[in-house]
């Protein structure tokens, strides 16, 4: 059934690479602050290394991965297929978010797809990498991506999406604070 892994290897890395989505969950150090678990995909997941992982952060009408990380710095990532055999894998590390105009952020220009909104890189370093049957989990199809993201980014402009930063993304629904960079 479950298995707990050294780390990721060449298969491990296929199958976090082949999933369409996956999920992020983190919580503040507080324990009476909202934990937060979110949705991710647009093929923004990266594996670094055996231990290390990213992935792109979208602009978002709420910071709380962001402003959890900076207070606490645990992070979970659960995989699941949808399609094909039955799997579930999970990624629990300590992760930090690297904004645009931090020097390690341009290091990440050429991964970005041109126009793409995105307000952060989070990068985790893994200390537990297991995966679990996934008997329960339905079996969906992939349709397609969805697009108005980038839509949404391009009618805002940098100016607009500048502006949404700094109204929306300052402090988490437990006043953490949010991106340090809200003018970038």
């Amino acid at each position: 059934m479950g298995k707990t892994h050294p780390g990721i290897d060449a298969a491990l890395r296929d199958f976090l690479l082949q999933q369409k989505v996956f999920f992020v969950a983190t919580a503040p150090a507080a324990t009476d602050g909202h934990l937060n678990l979110s949705p991710k995909g647009l093929d923004s997941f990266f594996v670094l290394g055996p231990h290390s992982v990213a992935y792109l952060d979208f602009n978002g009408s709420g910071v709380e991965t962001i402003a959890h990380l900076r207070d606490d710095g645990r992070i979970v990532f659960l995989f699941c297929a949808f399609e094909g055999p039955p799997k579930i894998v999970r990624l629990h590390g300590r992760a930090r978010a690297i904004e645009p105009g931090d020097p390690e952020f341009e290091t990440w220009r050429e991964r970005i797809p041109a126009g793409a909104a995105v307000r952060s890189v989070i990068v985790a370093d893994l200390d537990r990498v297991s995966d679990s049957c996934g008997y329960g989990v339905p079996r969906l199809r992939f349709v397609g991506e969805r697009d108005q993201l980038q839509r949404w980014a391009e009618r805002k402009g940098e100016d607009g999406l500048r502006d949404y930063r700094r109204r929306n993304n300052a402090r988490s629904i437990d006043g953490l604070p949010g991106l340090r960079r809200r003018d970038s």
